[in-house]
């Protein structure tokens, strides 16, 4: 009788059990494969970062500047996902362009690249490579450029800003003054002269410019010092010449033009090859 008239538990507690709403379960399920979605949309984007930074990293162990096309270009640099920056040359070297600025341009940048391949610092953060002309003229006519040769920085995250475009024509195209400049807008910085000019960035990468030995100098040096060292030996017998007055005055002469010349001043100041007139838009050779 106490058995089966006791009340239940559940009565005795007064509560109702709880269940989900019926519609609730549509939406776990879309949240569900929601989640899945962007994890694997995820994963994709991180292989095909993977993927592109182990083929530049190919193409960098091969040689320092690497050469890109329009399909190239848009891969590699104009879509996404990409975390490293990216310099690039705009040139056009063909021999039929006649573009001398160019090959010295390609020079210096050469120089560049490869002080940049050869330290100790080189990842996969940074990379060197060029489009010329005659193999991206889309690229040229998608950035609506005009000019070779032109340097441009494509940073990690977001568009190149108007300071990633070196300014060629009021620096010039020196590979220390493209060291400077990528110091600017990057954490990698080059050495230059003796010291490293002081930075303020907290993740210094200091990278040396270095520049091949050139023994021209040295070579012409040596030619000149066996020409007179040749004719003192042959005139050994008769050195009244050394005395001559009219001689050393021709050679002081000589020395003066020399010094005071157009090519001198180049050779000490160091101006760009090429600036632009403001008020015509003239360009002017130096």
């Amino acid at each position: 009788m106490g058995a089966r008239g006791a009340p239940s538990r559940r009565r005795q507690s007064g509560r109702r059990p709880r269940y989900l709403p019926t519609g609730s379960f549509p939406f776990l399920l879309l949240l569900l494969l929601l989640c899945i979605q962007l994890g694997g949309g995820q994963k994709k984007k991180e292989n095909l970062l993977a993927e592109k930074v182990e083929q530049l990293m190919e193409w960098s162990s091969r040689r320092s500047i690497f050469r890109m096309n329009g399909d190239k270009f848009r891969k590699f640099i104009k879509t996404p996902p990409r975390n490293y920056s990216m310099i690039v040359m705009f040139t056009a070297l063909q021999p039929q362009r006649q573009c001398s600025v160019c090959r010295q341009a390609n020079e210096e940048y050469q120089i560049l690249a490869n002080s940049w391949r050869y330290s100790s610092a080189f990842c996969n953060k940074l990379f060197f490579s060029m489009v010329d002309y005659d193999e991206g003229t889309d690229v040229f006519q998608q950035l609506n450029m005009n000019s070779a040769p032109t340097f441009m920085h494509f940073p990690p995250k977001g568009r190149p800003k108007r300071a990633d475009t070196f300014d060629l024509q009021r620096i010039g195209f020196a590979a220390e003054q493209l060291a400077k400049w990528i110091a600017d807008r990057t954490d990698v910085h080059f050495l230059y002269g003796t010291f490293l000019l002081a930075s303020r960035k907290l993740h210094l990468i200091a990278i040396r410019v270095f520049r091949p030995p050139n023994y021209s100098g040295t070579i012409a040096l040596a030619l000149l010092v066996s020409l007179v060292g040749g004719l003192l030996y042959l005139r050994r017998n008769n050195l009244e010449f050394i005395y001559n007055k009219t001689g050393w005055a021709m050679v002081s002469l000589c020395i003066v033009f020399a010094m005071t010349s157009g090519q001198m001043w180049n050779h000490i100041r160091g101006p760009p090859y090429a600036h632009k007139n403001p008020h015509n838009g003239q360009v002017l050779f130096n």
